[in-house]
């Protein structure tokens, strides 16, 4: 049975004329079973009045098609997720276990809070305001039921750095600053979340987030150092210049700060491993910042060291609503906003989606950013700076099997309570204890672990998130964030413009092809190239394709090759099966590379495009310039093609040629079976 198509109509007659064919079936010299050619199905260009318009009703049918779909519940559901967990909630089942979760975040967090505010150079209580609205916002308009907002050292870090150069942290203009500044990180979240513009982060490397967060916990953790010392450093986000200024004022160190905080740091560090380690003493984990606070204050209250200084008196109540009393810097500020966002894509979302999975529910991350930009707002409006996800706080929630955003609602409860009726004994916790918090906050996020996987896996990778912290920590945050997300778009840019190709060839015994690199012992045929192209093609990398394929001319001899010994390269098939889209750009040059060919005799065939591609390349004309009968469905009919119009041309030469050789009238024997092995036929 054979598959005739107008992809071998010409090989069909070119055979029949040289007496070894016919017109219903194909059979090579020497061969009696008939190649099978599957037929491609050419797109119909001509009845198109003109050219093809953006499809707009393509992009928008999907949403248009949910939207109609959408019930009042799930209208309900998407604007207020809680509502998802509330439905569904088992009071018996879930209550106990997001109470305790809940109240062990919230241990954890009232010391952090304060510890973090002093890190962004505010008063203690502002830490406290950040973790108090954000939170029961977050309950309502976010749809991660394990993640836990508030202040984070990171976003802290950002928040000094940014306001260090506008105002003083003893000024009452740096307080205002940062609650800007988490009202329009609050915005920003919000037209993201609702643009769906999540995915612009994903060309961002993780290697360059792992960097860049790594220098900065060096940067924090120096930074916290003086309250260890007992004397001021410089404010800076740089290394050398805190070094300098540690090195500087080292005839003013203290011993008693620096004893309580490293015993502090030490304890703290013990009951965070020890946790880890064990599950049943996880509750370890989320009291060590308590104990720290408790010990220190103990210390400080029944010794009373003067050299120790304490964090002072703190205002007691709930904060009051205020709106932003000037918008003045907003434009300075924008940087650091957008920083901060996607800080909180890169990190929160990640969290709240690794949550998610499992805990074995659904979470869209666009929905999730709109949540928090939402939370930023409201809580901007309550004296709250910017507030996002917090690794470790996330990770104790979910160790303490919370199922819903109970917990988080319980967590802010708590904090409601420490201000309402716990910040007349904040006034004597030591600045070394919340120092040392922070600093055992911010050592497991220096990330050396995934330094050296990266050296072990990739070096590029590791190349990138060399540069990327270095930068981070020799010339400032936002100088090595910018240097890094530089060079990961540089990458991804080089390896667009430079995509893999690969030369293939026939598995034996199969109609398989594959790289011949990949595999050495896949057959190539003498006087056929065989190219996969393994991309997209567009203007940007089609000059290389093109001059990749010229190589390939000559570079693939070195290759064994099967079949009749020919002098030259006769056909190039091109392997389109992985090219997702091409571009007029490419498609000119397409039709450039054939012309090229045709001078040098020699027949381009395409193999395997896809729809999209394939309707591109019949309208710009290119399939009429290289005949429909060479494009193929499968790569296998392509090369068979090819090998008939190879055998039919040297088919007198080679028999020659072997008489020659071997001599006699015995030797066609010898010469049919050295045409017939390249062709594998298929049986049905």
């Amino acid at each position: 049975m054979s598959y005739a198509s107008l992809s071998v109509k010409d090989l069909t007659s070119l055979v029949s004329r040289s007496g070894t064919g016919s017109s219903s079936s194909l059979k090579p010299p020497g061969q009696t079973r008939p190649v099978k050619v599957i037929p491609l199905q050419h797109p119909d260009t001509s009845n198109e009045a003109g050219p093809p318009s953006i499809p707009f009703d393509d992009i928008f049918s999907g949403w248009t098609a949910k939207i109609k779909r959408m019930r009042l519940v799930d209208w309900v559901d998407t604007l207020f997720p809680c509502f998802r967990w509330i439905r569904t909630y088992r009071w018996s089942e879930y209550f106990k276990l997001d109470l305790m979760a809940g109240i062990t975040v919230g241990i954890m967090l009232v010391p952090q809070a304060m510890s973090y505010a002093k890190l962004a150079g505010l008063p203690p209580i502002y830490g406290l305001y950040s973790s108090f609205v954000p939170i029961f916002v977050y309950a309502i308009f976010g749809s991660s039921r394990q993640l836990a907002i508030g202040p984070v050292a990171l976003v802290s870090l950002l928040v000094s750095n940014a306001l260090g150069g506008i105002a003083d942290t003893n000024q009452e203009l740096h307080i205002e600053l940062a609650i800007l500044l988490a009202l329009l990180v609050g915005i920003l979240e919000c037209i993201m979340g609702l643009l769906r513009l999540g995915w612009l982060i994903r060309f961002i490397s993780h290697s360059v987030i792992s960097g860049f967060t790594s220098a900065s916990a060096i940067v924090i953790g120096l930074s916290q150092v003086k309250y260890f010392l007992g004397y001021s450093i410089a404010r800076s986000s740089k290394i050398v210049p805190l070094v300098e200024s540690i090195i500087a004022g080292a005839d003013k160190f203290q011993w008693p700060p620096f004893l309580m905080g490293s015993l502090i740091l030490v304890i703290l560090q013990v009951m965070k491993h020890v946790g880890k380690a064990k599950k049943e003493l996880q509750f370890l984990r989320a009291a060590a910042p308590l104990t720290g606070i408790v010990l220190g204050t103990t210390i400080a209250k029944v010794f009373h060291p003067p050299s120790i200084s304490l964090v002072g008196e703190i205002p007691q109540g709930i904060p009051t609503f205020s709106f932003p009393r000037s918008f003045d810097h907003a434009k300075t500020l924008l940087p650091t906003s957008a920083l901060i966002t996607g800080v909180a894509i890169l990190e929160s979302v990640g969290i709240a989606k690794a949550l998610a999975a499992k805990n074995r529910y659904e979470l869209d991350s666009n929905s999730e950013l709109f949540g928090l930009g939402v939370a930023n707002i409201l809580g901007s409006l309550f004296s709250a700076y910017p507030a996002t996800g917090s690794f470790s706080r996330s990770a104790v929630n979910n160790e303490s099997e919370a199922k819903t955003g109970l917990s988080g609602l319980i967590t802010g409860i708590i904090i409601g309570c420490s201000l309402l009726f716990l910040t007349p004994m904040f006034k004597y916790i030591p600045q070394c204890a919340l120092a040392a918090i922070v600093i055992s906050a911010v050592s497991g996020l220096v990330d050396y672990d995934e330094a050296i996987f990266l050296w072990r896996v990739d070096k590029r990778d590791f190349t990138l998130w060399t540069i990327t912290s270095t930068t981070t920590l020799f010339f400032g945050i936002e100088i090595g964030v910018l240097v890094g997300v530089g060079f990961s778009l540089a990458f991804v840019i080089h390896e667009s413009a430079n995509p893999h190709i690969a030369v293939l060839g026939r598995l034996p015994g199969t109609t398989v092809y594959r790289n011949i690199k990949q595999y050495p012992e896949a057959y190539t045929y003498n006087g056929i190239v065989i190219v996969r192209i393994d991309s997209p093609i567009y203007f940007a990398n089609i000059s290389y394709i093109k001059d990749r394929l010229r190589e390939y001319e000559v570079a693939v001899d070195k290759y064994t090759n099967r079949g009749l010994e020919v002098d030259r390269i006769n056909f190039v098939i091109l392997e389109m099966s992985p090219v997702t889209h091409i571009d007029s750009s490419a498609v000119e040059a397409l039709k450039e590379l054939y012309q090229e060919y045709k001078t040098r005799d020699i027949q381009l065939a395409i193999s395997n495009p896809n729809k999209d591609v394939h309707l591109t390349i019949a309208r710009s004309g290119m399939v009429e310039l290289v005949g429909k009968e060479w494009f193929f469905v499968r790569v296998h009919d392509a090369v068979q093609v090819c090998l008939q119009y190879v055998q039919s041309s040297n088919l007198e030469d080679k028999k020659l040629s072997f008489t020659r050789r071997y001599g006699g009238s015995n030797n066609s024997s010898s010469s049919n079976a050295l045409l017939k092995e390249p062709l594998l036929s298929v049986e049905k």
